[in-house]
Formats: structure tokens, C-alpha cells, sequence
């Protein structure tokens, strides 16, 4: 359940359903190593707020009956005028409480430092915040916590993809690492090597920076002032639970 970093938005794939991978296909294929009969759906949908999210996504994914329930959400909300992590947390802590009581293991993602991610940094404040309310989220039902914020990793330009806004491959491959320690599943990944970054002139790291605001941040800008989202159109990539085929996948013929 989630939005675009639960879809894979950064993580381009052809062979994956709805064109990008992802930290949770990534997770789904380590996962599915040594289990002919696993299956794996992923409801998750760009641009979704924490409360579309719980309403869109909560009961499909109950109904599902799961052993691992994953939910990555707020992160739009945050980066949003006047938005509230105390109030964002007390609405996922019911449907926390409601994905426990069917007995699946419940996996929340808190979110990253993003001090010095453009744009995103200005909120780093509330994620803070929101994190803190995550973990007793977390205590009180017993769920695991995929603790993004202290991976210092993810503060290299490598892990981040082009829009500055949703994590790269480098980044989905770390993030899944980290995932899959955080619930004690062995696996087999290791952990890659950012190419080295290109010397640039202060002229050139200036162009770049116009080159985004224009292309990225601007459009992003203008969908918020039209209330208008990136999901718009846009189904779940995997609605229902099947095998893995992927590029890392057990089941790949």
C-alpha cells in the first residue's frame, strides 16, 4: 500500500508491470526465493495522500488475507502547506490497528533525512515529527519499521533520480536491503556502487539546477495549484496477489 515509492516511480523496468521495479518488487523477488506458491500484489498508487491511500487501498488489500501488509504513506501530505504529522499519524494508527488484528505482519516505512534533497528539505521539520509518531505507531502494534531516515546513504546525489523527488534504482536497491533486515530475511543482495559523480563547474551545477526547476519542480508546483495529482488515470500496478517475474525473481522463466 502507498504511493509512488511503494509503485517504483525512479525505478524504470520494461519486463515490470506498469514499467518500474521498485524497492517492493525487488523485496517481492528476494521474498519469493525457495516459495513456488508465493504471490505478491502491489495496490500502490502515485501522488496518493495518507487518506485516499486508507480509503482506496485498506480493505483491497485486507480482503487480500496477507501474511505481510507494507504501508508507505503521508509523505505526500507532508510536503504540503500546513499539513499536520500529529493528525496524519492518528489516521494511519487506526488502519495500522486494523491491518494487525487480521494477523499479518505489518511493515511501516518512516521516511528519510532529506536535509539536503532541494524543495523536499524544507519540510524535514515535520518528517521529524511524523517519524517520531510512526515508531509509536509501531510499539503499539507491534509492527516492524523500515527505518529510511537513519539509512545516511540516501543522502548521495546516486540515490536519488533525476527529479529529485523519488529515489533511483541505486536508491530502490538500498532501500530493499534494508527491508528485508529490518523483518530477519536473509538474501543475497549487496549493495552497489554509486558511479562517481562528474566534476562540475559552479556554471554548469547552476544550469543543471534551472534545467530541474523547469522541467520538475515547476510542473509539480502547477499540479498542486490545479489540485491535480500524477496518479490521476492511474491504476495499481499488481491488484492482484501473483508470482514474481522480474529481473531478480525466483519464478523469472
Amino acid at each position: 500500500m502507498g504511493d509512488s515509492f511503494t509503485e517504483g516511480i525512479g525505478d524504470p523496468e520494461p519486463t515490470s508491470p506498469g514499467g518500474h521495479r521498485g524497492w517492493a518488487d525487488r523485496l517481492a523477488e528476494e521474498l519469493s526465493k525457495g516459495h513456488q506458491d508465493f504471490a505478491y500484489a502491489n495496490l500502490a498508487i502515485r501522488g496518493r495522500l495518507l487518506q485516499q491511500i486508507l480509503d482506496e487501498q485498506l480493505a483491497p488489500a485486507l480482503a487480500l488475507n496477507p501474511d505481510l501488509i507494507s504501508i508507505s504513506a503521508g509523505g505526500n501530505d507532508l510536503i504540503r502547506p500546513g499539513s499536520d504529522p500529529d493528525a496524519l499519524a492518528e489516521s494511519l494508527d487506526a488502519a495500522v490497528g486494523k491491518m494487525a488484528a487480521s494477523g499479518a505482519t505489518v511493515l511501516l516505512f518512516n521516511g528519510p533525512d532529506i536535509r539536503d534533497t532541494p524543495v523536499l528539505g524544507l519540510v524535514r521539520g515535520r518528517v521529524a515529527i511524523y517519524n517520531e509518531n510512526l515508531r509509536t505507531v509501531a510499539a503499539r502494534h507491534d509492527a516492524v519499521i523500515a527505518d529510511m531516515w537513519s539509512l545516511r546513504e540516501l543522502s548521495g546525489p546516486a540515490m536519488w533520480d533525476d527529479d529529485r523527488l523519488h529515489f533511483s534504482p541505486l536508491g530502490h536497491h538500498r532501500i530493499a536491503m534494508m527491508t528485508l533486515e529490518a523483518l530477519n530475511v536473509p538474501h543475497r543482495l549487496e549493495p552497489l556502487e554509486p558511479p562517481p559523480l562528474p566534476v562540475r563547474t559552479w556554471r554548469e551545477a547552476r544550469t543543471e539546477d534551472l534545467v530541474w526547476a523547469r522541467e520538475f519542480f515547476v510542473p509539480w508546483v502547477l499540479r498542486r495549484i490545479r489540485h491535480q495529482s500524477s496518479g490521476d488515470g492511474v491504476s495499481a500496478k499488481r491488484p492482484t496477489p501473483g508470482p514474481v517475474f522480474g529481473p531478480g525473481s525466483a519464478h523469472r522463466g
